[in-house]
C-alpha cells in the first residue's frame, strides 16, 4: 500500500475520490491543529509496515527551485527510526514551458490542464533517489538534510 501525504486540494470530487481511495492522507494546511491528528496516521501506517510518501514542500511550484521542507510529517519516522530517502522528478519539454504546461500550481485549474499534457507529444523524466537510512537528529534537521540530497540531486 502506498500512502501519500498532500495539500488538500478541493473542488475536484472524482480525484479526490480517487486520490481517498489509493490512500492519500490529506493535510489541511490551513489548520495547524490538523497535524498532530495526521503525525499519528502516519506513525500507524509506517508501523503497519506500509510505505509513505511525503511531499514536504508543503505547496507546488513551477519547479525552477526546491522550497523549504516542511518538518513536521517526519516526527513519526525519527519516532519510529524508520529508513528515509529522498527522491526528485525533473521535467523536460522539446516544445513549451515546464513550469506552465507540467507543473500544476498557481491558480491553474485541473480539467484544462490535464487536457493539454495529454495532448503533449512527449514529456521526459528524469528520477533520482538517495539509498533509505535512519537519519539522526530531529525532524528539522533531517528536513534540511533531505532537501539538501533533493538539491544535489537536481545538478
Amino acid at each position: 500500500m502506498r500512502l501519500r501525504c498532500q495539500a488538500r486540494r478541493g473542488g475536484v470530487p472524482f480525484f479526490g475520490w480517487l486520490a481517498r481511495a489509493a490512500g492519500t492522507i490529506f493535510v489541511d494546511r490551513e489548520n495547524r491543529l490538523s497535524s498532530p491528528a495526521v503525525v499519528d496516521l502516519v506513525r500507524a501506517t509506517l508501523a503497519g509496515g506500509s510505505v509513505v510518501v511525503l511531499f514536504p514542500e508543503g505547496t507546488s511550484s513551477d519547479g525552477s527551485t526546491v522550497l523549504a521542507f516542511k518538518s513536521a510529517l517526519l516526527e513519526s519516522a525519527v519516532q519510529l527510526r524508520c529508513p528515509v530517502a529522498s527522491a526528485s522528478i525533473q521535467y523536460a519539454l522539446d516544445d513549451g514551458s515546464v513550469a506552465d504546461e507540467v507543473c500544476y500550481w498557481r491558480d491553474m485549474t485541473l480539467v484544462p490542464h490535464l487536457l493539454n499534457l495529454f495532448f503533449k507529444r512527449e514529456i521526459r523524466s528524469k528520477c533520482s533517489f538517495s539509498v533509505p537510512k535512519i537519519r539522526s537528529g530531529n525532524r528539522k534537521e533531517i528536513a534540511c538534510e533531505l532537501r539538501d540530497e533533493v538539491m544535489s540531486m537536481r545538478s
